[in-house]
């Protein structure tokens, strides 16, 4: 509690102004740390298995090997 102290003592002897101004930013950290969370929230969610499931068709075509008609002029 001693930083609330501190913060408080300090806002005390700012001019009106500058109180404006710290209550700004305050609810602008506030918003983005709330953001942060939530994403980091979000992004911890395990990935769901099969999520490629039905993309790949097997066998693959006989010509899978074979240079593509773009990069033929390359390889040649």
């Amino acid at each position: 509690m001693a930083i609330d102290a501190e913060i408080l003592q300090t806002i005390e002897q700012m001019p009106d102004s500058l109180k404006q101004e710290l209550l700004h930013y305050a609810k602008y950290l506030v918003e983005n740390y709330s953001k942060s969370v939530s994403q980091e929230s979000s992004a911890q969610q395990k990935r769901r298995s099969g999520i490629l499931q039905g993309t790949f068709v097997l066998p693959l075509p006989h010509d899978f090997d074979e240079p593509l008609e773009v990069f033929q002029e390359y390889m040649e």
